[in-house]
């Protein structure tokens, strides 16, 4: 597999955003090509693993490998988001930590400890994940959805009682 040109260079410490489809993976670029990443002990090259099996993972291995192997053929960007909320660490020390990390297993749960927390806990020092975020957010609206419609049946209901 050819690499994607990207005009985008990544710096020490940058997060990478790889778009999956579904969801987003994530990963700390390290140099000299090489990333930083929590992955379920199952996962192949590319991120080929099975997604449900990722849902009920509780452990995570974090790795240390190519960015084009973790990558694949996924749309991949830069994305150090949370620069404007947060002071990132020196480049160097973000490096250190995660390459310390690297081989560990680690508790991992899609809520409280996914791919996201882990390097945003590397770059800024707060585990944090704004697609969790994001998610708790739409089942919020969700349920107030339906809640509001169930209210609205059940008191169209009630009205043909009468």
């Amino acid at each position: 597999m050819a690499p994607v040109l990207y005009d985008e260079k990544p710096e020490l410490g940058d997060l990478i955003e790889i778009h999956r489809g579904s969801y987003q993976h994530w990963a700390v670029y390290v140099g000299d090509g090489f990333v930083v990443h929590l992955a379920p002990p199952f996962e192949g090259r590319g991120g080929q693993s099975s997604r449900v099996m990722s849902l009920v993972a509780d452990r995570a291995v974090v790795k240390r490998e190519e960015l084009w192997d973790v990558v694949g053929t996924d749309k991949w960007t830069i994305n150090n988001g949370l620069d404007n909320k947060y002071q990132p660490r020196p480049s160097h020390i973000i490096v250190k930590a995660a390459c310390e990390l690297v081989g560990q297993q680690l508790p991992y749960c899609l809520f409280r400890g996914n791919c996201e927390h882990f390097v945003n806990e590397l770059r800024y020092g707060k585990a944090e994940s704004r697609q969790v975020l994001k998610a708790k957010l739409l089942a919020l609206a969700s349920l107030l959805a339906t809640s509001l419609l169930f209210g609205i049946v059940s008191g169209a209901g009630a009205l043909c009682m009468i």
